[in-house]
């Protein structure tokens, strides 16, 4: 069994009980995915990227419980040491890792975009909470605009919103 797959079950059962969450990183995974396949990502950034689109919610479960909250800023702050966790437990090589960390303690800052795993998991993230948050036309054109930079994830953005 290869290190995705395994990473995807051990997301279910981080995430037991708790459809909603689990639907929710596995469609940003297969945007993920989808995205970086046809930007021609090379196969170790695509392997990072997945890898951070099946975790960069991971963080909301402890949120919740010191929090109460969920909020972006908190699943940033807290999303990092269950993620290593559960990454080393696994497997994971230290530098794939620490860019995954990386990426989960920034994947609601939307300003300092440092690389394309980055900017896909943002647009992939996008695309499925648009849509989940029944969001208006809008709203969808506000972050098409602002948010999206990828030939790929612009055109998905248009046509799956009929834009």
């Amino acid at each position: 069994m290869d290190l995705l797959h395994e990473l995807t079950l051990s997301m279910i059962k981080y995430y037991q009980g708790d459809p909603k969450r689990i639907q929710h990183f596995i469609k940003v995974h297969s945007f993920a995915r989808l995205i970086g396949t046809a930007e021609k990502l090379d196969d170790e950034t695509l392997f990072i990227l997945e890898t951070a689109a099946l975790t960069h919610d991971i963080g909301i479960k402890p949120a919740e419980l010191k929090f109460n909250s969920c909020g972006g800023k908190l699943q940033e702050q807290e999303g990092p040491m269950p993620a290593k966790i559960m990454l080393t437990d696994l497997g994971f090589a230290p530098n794939v890792i620490e860019r995954v960390c990386y990426l989960i303690a920034h994947h609601h800052t939307y300003d300092k975009i440092d690389g394309k795993d980055y900017q896909i998991l943002i647009e992939a993230d996008f695309l499925v909470n648009l849509y989940e948050d029944n969001l208006p036309e809008k709203a969808v054109r506000t972050a098409l605009n602002r948010i999206f930079k990828t030939e790929t994830g612009i055109s998905l953005c248009k046509t799956i919103f009929n834009l």
